[in-house]
């Protein structure tokens, strides 16, 4: 099944590409392999901003991890030129959680992109990575994710 098809049937939809908010690019490709600029967590409603562990749950944060996750495979398309076909596997994703000082769930946050990843990719969704408290993000947000995906060269 295509990965078009495999999110139609799952109900998803890619957002538009996001741009990038500062001085930078949103991906760099380097022969098979592209580099995703940081994505942060926004839905058709906007920013989903919060901080894990006082205004935000788990369930709450794996969302925003997960709008994360569709975004950069938005990035993964544009760079494709939009062929989704030609993505090979997810390398890694590094994942920034807003989060209280004492709140350690960091992981079963981050899992909502993993899962989704994953839910449409199957065995190429897995990926290593890594998920990391952050005091704040640009913005407010709850998440921002970057990411190495291998591509057909």
């Amino acid at each position: 099944m295509s990965v078009d098809a495999k999110l139609q049937s799952l109900g998803l939809t890619l957002p538009e590409a996001p741009a990038p908010a500062a001085n930078y690019v949103p991906y760099v490709v380097v022969g098979d392999m592209v580099y995703v600029s940081g994505q942060i967590s926004a839905d058709e409603n906007g920013l989903i901003t919060g901080t894990l562990g006082a205004d935000l749950d788990v369930e709450a944060g794996q969302y925003a991890a997960r709008r994360c996750a569709l975004s950069l495979l938005a990035q993964v398309k544009a760079a494709c030129g939009g062929d989704l076909g030609r993505l090979k596997r997810v390398v890694k994703l590094g994942a920034f959680v807003n989060s209280t000082a004492d709140f350690t769930q960091q992981p079963q946050v981050v899992n909502g992109a993993s899962d989704v990843l994953v839910d449409i990719l199957g065995d190429a969704g897995r990926h290593a990575r890594a998920a990391v408290s952050a005091p704040s993000l640009p913005m407010g947000v709850a998440v921002e994710i970057d990411g190495v995906f291998q591509i057909d060269g």
